[in-house]
């Protein structure tokens, strides 16, 4: 084999391997009101687990502090009520990032800030003030010379984006569109943040009785696909479908390249009612295995070939609350932080699988034409 043959088939395995972008699949946390573990406990358990990121939903500084060192990654949170406050104050948002995040930074790895959490849903006359409070945490950590932590907010996938299908049509919802979202983007790209959304194909799927279960499931079959007839793409998961759908409506405002981030999905494990046949601990299981496979082959989106960037699964302990009448059941675990699953959430840290193969096979060729 002579030398320039031997070096493009080096560099045809370098690029093979690089190819394709894992994506960070971690879990959200939110403490329990009336038994909150340990901070320590909760940190030891997540390290045991190998889950490379957390979402937690309300930032205490003592589960920040838990994760020094841990090369956890932290996705922080600031609760709705205090939107309103930082936006007017901005001695209010510096005085927050002196609390939550400069005496832990760097031990504790903080990647994101989500200022508000489905404002437009829970709290929508907060939403005017979502711009101006994220502006002022941005630059509030920019005086603490912190240049490295994204500031975004988090939406909801069904009060911004009413119709899904096909994912090519997809815009989000006026006039917030306009109003809240089209600002927010342009804030985003300017910072090099990310378009932070939740989506739960369990909800899309109870809203439409044309959806079969095992589309919304990542299950094989003759009946779970969608052909989207204006670009030719078949979808053969409601994931992938719903996530091409905030790709479009983003790209119809001029961003259609945002990175992503899901930050929560799951499947219940049980309803508010009985009338909620699917939400099971089977189905609940069959949502997050697929999830995870799929996440992992690396294969990312008919729109997006990288996928999204991060997928934070909702939720690592089921609360308190949890399994009483009228509450939906979540969690990866129960309260004593045993598994409420017959799988390893283990090894979550990204796909790559269809590019590590891949490379594989290239090692094998090269070796062969070496002998």
């Amino acid at each position: 084999m002579n030398s320039v043959a031997f070096y493009l088939l080096l560099l045809l395995l370098t690029s093979a391997a690089t190819s394709t972008t894992a994506t960070t699949i971690g879990v959200t946390y939110t403490t329990s009101t009336s038994s909150p573990l340990s901070p320590d406990k909760l940190a030891a358990k997540v390290v045991s687990m190998n889950i490379p990121s957390i979402r937690l939903l309300d930032s205490n500084p003592t589960l920040i502090r838990a994760f020094a060192y841990t090369n956890v990654s932290l996705f922080l949170s600031v609760p709705n009520p205090l939107v309103p406050l930082l936006a007017s104050n901005r001695s209010l948002a510096m005085r927050w990032c002196y609390r939550h995040v400069l005496p832990f930074y760097p031990r504790a790895k903080i990647s994101t800030i989500s200022v508000g959490n489905d404002v437009v849903s829970y709290s929508p006359d907060v939403s005017p003030f979502l711009l101006r409070a994220m502006q002022n945490v941005h630059l509030s950590l920019a005086d603490l010379r912190i240049y490295k932590i994204s500031v975004s907010t988090t939406f909801s996938f069904f009060n911004i984006v009413p119709t899904a299908f096909p994912p090519s049509s997809a815009q989000f919802q006026e006039p917030n569109g306009e109003v809240i979202i089209r600002p927010i983007l342009q804030f985003l790209e300017r910072t090099n943040s990310s378009f932070l959304v939740n989506l739960f194909p369990y909800n899309m799927y109870r809203s439409s009785f044309s959806i079969p279960v095992g589309f919304a499931l990542f299950e094989e079959g003759p009946f779970n696909f969608r052909d989207d007839l204006t670009t030719g793409v078949r979808y053969r998961n409601l994931f992938d479908m719903m996530v091409d759908a905030v790709i479009s409506a983003m790209a119809v405002m001029g961003h259609e390249n945002l990175p992503v981030v899901v930050a929560e999905t799951g499947w219940p494990s049980s309803g508010i009612d009985g009338g909620e046949v699917d939400a099971t601990l089977l189905y609940s299981e069959m949502y997050l295995k697929g999830l995870l496979g799929h996440l992992r082959s690396g294969g990312g989106t008919p729109l997006r070939r990288e996928g999204v960037a991060e997928v934070y699964v909702f939720e690592l302990v089921e609360r308190d609350d949890d399994g009483k009448r009228g509450v939906r059941n979540w969690g990866l675990l129960h309260r004593n932080l045993s598994s409420k699953y017959g799988f390893e959430f283990s090894g979550c840290g990204g796909g790559g699988g269809n590019g590590r193969r891949f490379a594989e096979f290239l090692v094998v060729v090269m070796v062969c034409l070496l002998m």
